[in-house]
């Protein structure tokens, strides 16, 4: 009917921002807590089990005896951290050159790149 004043632009627009807020008041909302936790392993004796656990083959693998050189003076724990912090650092970096490498190896410039002339 012409009278029905709920489907007019104004009416659904106000709609829409009502339905907007109220779903990002969820955002900020407590959420509940997860049982689950992780464990790491912060002693020699940690890794060891954990190696023999994860590759039975091979077992623990330490060759240069990482674990057992207290970095900058520090404890086992801190050494371990501090070796496990790194590796994850330098994994990352590894995966971001590698992405470097396959976007600057598949795509390239048409124009001339060298004061030659050449393309590439």
């Amino acid at each position: 009917s012409p009278d029905n004043n709920y489907n007019t632009p104004k009416t659904t627009m106000k709609f829409c921002v009502a339905a907007l807020l109220a779903g990002s008041a969820a955002a900020f909302a407590p959420s509940a807590k997860i049982g689950a936790k992780t464990a790491l392993s912060e002693t020699k004796a940690d890794l060891e089990a954990l190696g023999k656990q994860l590759n039975p083959v091979v077992g623990y693998f330490d060759p240069l005896s990482l674990t057992d050189a207290g970095f900058w003076g520090k404890d086992q724990e801190a050494t371990i951290g501090w070796l496990r912090h790194a590796e994850i650092k330098h994994g990352r970096v590894a995966m971001a050159a590698f992405v470097g490498y396959v976007v600057q190896s598949n795509f390239v410039f048409p124009w001339a790149q060298t004061l030659a002339g050449a393309p590439h």
